[in-house]
């Protein structure tokens, strides 16, 4: 269950206009001068929540594109643009990785014939890329010259159009980004209680689709406590769980822990023993559904066959850790989104950890449960979540560190 922002799509239509808007329709070439020279004529911009900033041309005007996180500046002609675009970490935003942002980027603006450049020194930033490139929209063509990069903090995308990309241009550029600086904000977190091993075995039991959010397993659901990560959990359990109040959060839970999908495993288990197929090959099975009666695709008696054999396997308690994991991350949501308080969060989720505790003799046997659950739910390979899992077990903050059978007791 990753979480996917609604937003992205007024976000990617947003950038498009940005483009439109600032098109250019003549460039200027000339000798380059020198980083003193030009930054003698510039100012400081500076994003609308003043977190980060560069230095433009004195003359440029900026357009209000209503987003506290972008500059949108260019020169009184129209001849020349740049757009800055920040993403916090772990935020709303449709960008997790460096990767994410030039896709949208790319795909946003129409990318083209792009070929790397030099990398420009930015202070402060790290694994910058820069391209020379086209870029076009509406069908308009412009030059551009993109950089990307990342701080602690946040992922950059830093463009500059103009119809010609030139030395004096690159220079230019080169000039406004030296100056850069950012201001990590202090971010709030109500969570009050003290971050003991029991809290933290809540949270590797869901660190893996903590880390596949880009969220930080370090806090209790991932997030710090505060209005921002309200709205975002209230928008996710709302998307992903129909999760409105209170109320739909106690039924939520209720169901989970009583039934799940752990509970459609186990019929689904029986309906395929009583018609006979358990005693059968994978290829007899395949035949037989997808023939008459049942005229089943190829996919779903695949579906059928993959579960006999996780049956045949771990049998009915195959996918077990897949319930309880998730309704552990539930009671994180839940406590940022406002539904549950700290202490019926943190209560609840002792009493789930103590129940599915005895079950598994491992992390390794939860997460195998876990990643079985997910291929079941989902019918996708869970190669990328088990990659995750393997990865956060070697990072020095890794929270599978903790001793699986460690003595939960409540510590609040």
């Amino acid at each position: 269950m990753m979480f996917k922002n609604k937003k992205a799509g007024r976000m990617v239509s947003l950038l498009i206009i940005m483009v439109l808007a600032l098109t250019m329709l003549q460039g200027c070439g000339g000798k380059p001068a020198s980083t003193e020279e030009l930054l003698a004529n510039m100012q400081e911009f500076s994003t609308p929540d003043g977190l980060a900033s560069i230095y433009l041309n004195k003359d440029w005007i900026t357009e209000d594109v209503g987003s506290d996180t972008f500059i949108t500046a260019g020169s009184k002609d129209g001849r020349e643009a740049v757009l800055l675009m920040r993403f916090p970490k772990g935020g709303i935003y449709p960008v997790d990785s460096m990767e994410s942002m030039q896709e949208l980027v790319e795909t946003s603006y129409s990318v083209s014939d792009d070929v790397e450049a030099d990398p420009i020194s930015i202070p402060g930033m790290n694994n910058v890329k820069a391209y020379t490139c086209k870029v076009t929209s509406d069908g308009t063509t412009a030059a551009g010259y993109l950089v990307y990069g990342e701080t602690d903090y946040a992922y950059y995308s830093i463009g500059f159009i103009a119809n010609k990309i030139t030395d004096k241009i690159k220079a230019s550029f080169a000039a406004s980004l030296s100056k850069f600086t950012e201001v990590v904000p202090e971010v709030e977190n109500n969570f009050t209680s003290e971050m003991t091993d029991t809290i933290r075995w809540f949270n590797a039991a869901y660190a893996v689709l903590t880390d596949l959010n880009n969220w930080d397993y370090n806090l209790f659901g991932g997030l710090p406590a505060n209005d921002e990560s309200a709205s975002v959990e209230q928008e996710l359990l709302k998307s992903w769980w129909d999760v409105t109040d209170k109320a739909s959060a106690d039924s939520t839970i209720e169901w989970i822990l009583t039934e799940g999908h752990r509970a459609d495993y186990k019929e689904t288990v029986q309906t395929l023993l009583d018609v006979g197929l358990g005693d059968m090959s994978a290829e007899d099975v395949m035949a037989m559904l997808t023939a008459s009666p049942y005229n089943m695709s190829s996919e779903e008696a695949q579906t059928c066959v993959d579960v006999l054999d996780m049956y045949a396997q771990y049998g009915e308690t195959a996918i077990d850790g897949w319930d309880y994991c998730r309704a552990l991350s539930l009671m994180g949501y839940y406590y940022l989104a406002g539904y549950y308080t700290e202490q019926e969060a943190l209560d609840k989720s002792l009493e789930i950890a103590q129940t599915m505790q005895p079950l598994f003799g491992s992390w390794d046997e939860l997460m195998d449960s876990y990643l079985r659950g997910y291929e079941y739910w989902n019918g996708e390979s869970s190669d990328e979540r088990r990659g995750i899992y393997e990865d956060i077990k070697t990072r020095d903050d890794n929270p599978y560190a903790i001793d699986y059978n460690l003595a939960l007791t409540k510590t609040w």
